[in-house]
């Protein structure tokens, strides 16, 4: 868990921020100054849609890799 100055937020903020993004042609850091959140948490929520799309890079997973690996006695070696 984070700590108490972590900012949450909601899935739909998260989604329409990503849809933001995705059909504007503008860049991730204006979008995001312009919500007023970092440029990296923007960055991260839009890598794992696309990664969960299948449109990931190399090394990304997605939501249920993720999940997968945080299970007990899963080896982050282990192939997905």
């Amino acid at each position: 868990m984070g700590n108490k100055y972590t900012k949450r937020y909601t899935e739909e903020f998260k989604r329409d921020a990503i849809a933001l993004v995705d059909f504007s042609g503008r860049t991730v850091t204006a979008f995001a100054r312009e919500l007023g959140i970092s440029s990296e948490s923007l960055r991260g929520w839009y890598r794992q849609v696309k990664a969960d799309r299948g449109e990931r890079g190399s090394g990304e997973l997605t939501s249920s890799e993720r999940e997968v690996r945080k299970r007990p006695g899963i080896s982050s070696r282990v192939a997905l």
